[in-house]
Formats: C-alpha cells, structure tokens, sequence
C-alpha cells in the first residue's frame, strides 16, 4: 500500500537534524577553546554555554555533562589521527609513506588548532591531574605512532629504546607549532596559523620525516 503522506514533523526533521548538528559543532568548537586556555578543571559547563549563547538546558541536549562534552572534543580530534596511524601500520612498509601521514595530521590539526594546546594544557597540570580520559585516548596515539616507526623504511636506523623517545620528541614537534602559535606572532609578527605558514611548516615536517626515515633503508652501524 503507498504510504501516506508525511507529516510536519517528518517533513521538518531533517533540518532541524542539520541545526543540532551545527549546534553541536558550535559548542564542541567553543568547548576545545575554552579547555584549552582553562584546562578541564577550570572550564564550566556555564562558561561552554555563555560562550555560544545558549542556555544550560540547551547544552544539556547535546552533552549529558562536562565528561561527556570533553570526551565528545577529544574524540573528534584524536580519532582521526588513531585513524590515519592505523591505516599506515595496515598499508605495511613497502606502501607505507610517513611523510604522507605527517601532512595529513597537520591537515586535520589545521582544523581543531586548539586541540593540541588542550593537550598541552593538561599534561603542564602534572600527571597526577592529567585526566584518566585523555590518557586513554593519547596513549593509542604514541602506540601506534610507535608502530609506524617500526614499520617505515629506515627504522633500522633506531634502536628499540630510541623509538618511544623518537615519538616523543616527533609529538613535540606538531604539538609545540599549535602551542606556540601566539608566542611567536608577539615575538616574530608572524602567523604560525596563516596558509602560507602553515604549507612551510608542513614541507619541513614531511623534510624532516624523510630524512629520519628514508625510503632506502640506513643499515645500523
């Protein structure tokens, strides 16, 4: 039988699916800005909600509470990256291109540039206050990053206690771009954030990932 015809709200329900959406997307941007001056533990679900002008009840129909709503920002940020990691450590060193997945990192950290200074933020609070929720979703991140070393061409190169060191200071190295973006535009003039910025930061990065890891492997000494 032909299905009758659809009521206001089917007809409606797609756009206001479409308007939560941006709601949400409004309110997990202007979370990932304000944990990321503030930290978790300075940032209130009212300062979230005052920030893009909505009421506490509103908020609350997107994000059960603060842990939800920081999760929700972490998410959205590190999973892509656990992303893109995977599917090197899938593709295998023969496929594989590090230099690649640098410059697709950049990309996506491009969009959420307050993520990493979240990130930053927390892990300056100490580890006893680092949150067990973003421990969870950075230590998949340093495995599998671990991984790709491994598996790209050059790796012989490193020594098996070299690698978490090699991740670590590689981390530093994105992460610090985002943090000090606001240091050096005082100190410099420049912006670290501007695409032209940005391309130049990125062609060095996939320089430096070559020569740490060239596609003709460096035997160990």
């Amino acid at each position: 039988m032909p299905s009758g015809p659809s009521t206001d709200a089917e007809r409606d329900a797609p756009a206001l699916r479409r308007k939560g959406e941006l709601t949400a997307g409004r309110i997990l941007d202007a979370a990932e800005a304000l944990f990321a001056e503030y930290g978790y533990a300075g940032t209130t679900l009212r300062d979230v909600a005052t920030r893009v002008d909505l009421r506490i009840p509103s908020l609350y129909n997107h994000f059960a509470s603060k842990e939800a709503l920081y999760a929700a920002v972490l998410e959205r940020g590190i999973g892509p990256v656990l992303e893109i990691l995977g599917e090197f450590n899938a593709q295998g060193a023969s496929r594989g291109n590090p230099a690649a997945v640098i410059e697709r990192v950049m990309q996506l950290l491009q969009r959420y540039p307050n993520l990493p200074r979240l990130v930053f933020q927390e892990a300056l609070a100490g580890g006893h206050r680092l949150t067990p929720m973003l421990r969870e979703r950075i230590a998949p991140v340093f495995g599998r990053a671990s991984e790709m070393v491994v598996a790209s061409p050059g790796a012989g190169r490193w020594t098996a206690e070299q690698v978490p060191l090699l991740v670590l200071a590689m981390y530093h190295v994105l992460v610090g771009y985002f943090v000090s973006a606001s240091l050096f535009a005082d100190l410099n003039g420049g912006d670290l954030l501007s695409p032209p910025m940005f391309a130049q930061q990125t062609a060095l990065l996939r320089e430096i990932v070559t020569t740490l890891f060239p596609a003709d492997p460096i035997a160990t000494p």
